[in-house]
């Protein structure tokens, strides 16, 4: 089993940037920025991961951890429809005009009746099911070769403490799904900035960057989850169903066999049940067993410091168009405990990572030419802040709304550049 993130701890006063910002002009289209708060139309919780796009285009975010979104809209779409949608709910739709007089959207929970009696009469197990769900590839995902421009985030905290931020708009060349070709990513723009006095005498960094994200298409890319080696090593089993905009979704449960040592993968899938298709995947590492779980994240740390994940957590969406089902957003969550020989205490850090495809387009035009721009799996964004002064950065590229948190810290950081200028 491959893994689909790595971590570096080296100590502070070696650190150097590997990675200057790159930030190329572009041209775009007149838009208008929109936005608000999805909610249970219950509960009024806010809803997370919620999809939100333009009927009839490829343009599309999520709802981040407050249940914000804001979306820029070419104004030659002003008169569109805005689809808004969430596993488990009824899918809501609304006139583009309407979204600016609104404080707030409700979805109303789907409630799914005769989910089990349908799963019955498919007459298949749940692991048979997965395994045709795994198959499915060549029949009802994109088959074409695919430019999509996703935003990228990562974050990594010490304790409840922002300690780096880095935000990057890329292209994904994405390979039809029904051949091995290995997707290519090109950063278009990003930006940085780390404070290393917060992360104590270390200095974490995510070695992957957006291919950590990419990796977790568990359709385009089975072996860093479910190799054929390892599907006997788990156990399925059905949960109640649920619904996507009326659709009944298979939800089905998997964790590593109790027998089993080696650290797999505990989780749900859900599985329309009319094409078989993954339309999301939310999943685990077993981080039991500290030594093995640390050898699978930690590429290099101290000698005298002992490192170890306490959750490793993975999401993975899936959108539709046209009959074809495509990779849309996924986020990565890891947790690290790290434990000096001859100290009492011990520090706490979490990495979160999150990409969304905010547009895509069907054709296959080459990679740049300018190799710095050509990201590899083996990348690490830079230290550099530069961009972080200009609240204008993105332009007319579309993000995924910061929650307060890291809204929070990237004013601080504005007001700390605007100080120095």
């Amino acid at each position: 089993m491959k893994n689909l993130a790595y971590i570096i701890l080296i100590c502070s006063c070696f650190v150097f940037a590997l990675w200057q910002n790159v930030l190329i002009a572009q041209t775009t289209n007149p838009f208008t920025q929109l936005g608000t708060k999805v909610l249970d139309a219950n509960t009024k919780k806010p809803l997370v991961f919620a999809n939100i796009n333009i009927e009839n285009s490829n343009i599309s975010t999520v709802t981040n951890n407050d249940g914000e979104f804001i979306l820029k809209i070419p104004n030659n779409l002003l008169d569109g429809i805005l689809v808004i949608s969430h596993l488990g709910y009824e899918k809501k739709t609304l006139k583009i005009t309407s979204i600016k007089n609104l404080k707030e959207i409700s979805l109303l929970p789907a409630y799914t009746e005769l989910g089990e009696i349908s799963i019955n009469a498919t007459n298949i197990d749940a692991k048979s099911l997965v395994l045709e769900t795994l198959k499915k590839k060549t029949t009802i995902y994109n088959n074409n070769k695919t430019v999509m421009t996703a935003f990228y985030r990562e974050t990594i905290k010490r304790r409840k403490k922002n300690a780096s931020i880095s935000e990057a708009v890329v292209k994904i060349y994405k390979q039809p799904y029904d051949n091995q070709r290995k997707d290519h990513i090109e950063l278009i723009k990003a930006r940085k900035k780390s404070d290393y006095k917060r992360l104590d005498t270390l200095a974490l960094k995510l070695q992957g960057g957006p291919f950590s994200n990419i990796y977790t298409d568990i359709i385009k890319y089975p072996e860093f989850i479910f190799t054929q080696s390892e599907i006997p090593l788990y156990d399925f089993s059905y949960g109640p169903s649920t619904q996507i905009d009326k659709n009944l979704v298979y939800v089905v449960n998997f964790k590593q066999k109790d027998n089993i040592e080696i650290p797999l993968y505990y989780g749900k899938l859900y599985i329309d049940a009319n094409t078989l298709a993954l339309t999301n995947a939310v999943y685990s590492l077993n981080v039991s067993n500290r030594a093995l779980s640390s050898k699978m994240y930690v590429r290099k740390k101290p000698l005298r410091a002992e490192v170890y994940p306490t959750e490793a957590t993975y999401r993975v969406n899936y959108r539709t168009k046209n009959g074809r089902w495509h990779y849309a957003y996924s986020n990565i969550s890891l947790a690290f405990k790290v434990n000096w020989k001859g100290k009492l205490f011990n520090n706490s850090y979490t990495l979160s990572s999150e990409m969304a495809i905010t547009d895509w387009e069907v054709h296959s035009p080459t990679l740049s030419k300018v190799t710095n721009q050509v990201l590899r799996p083996t990348t690490i964004l830079s230290e550099k802040a530069s961009g972080f002064s200009d609240p204008r950065f993105w332009g007319a590229y579309n993000i995924i709304e910061p929650e307060k948190s890291i809204e929070s810290a990237i004013k601080k950081i504005q007001k700390q550049l605007l100080k120095q200028s």
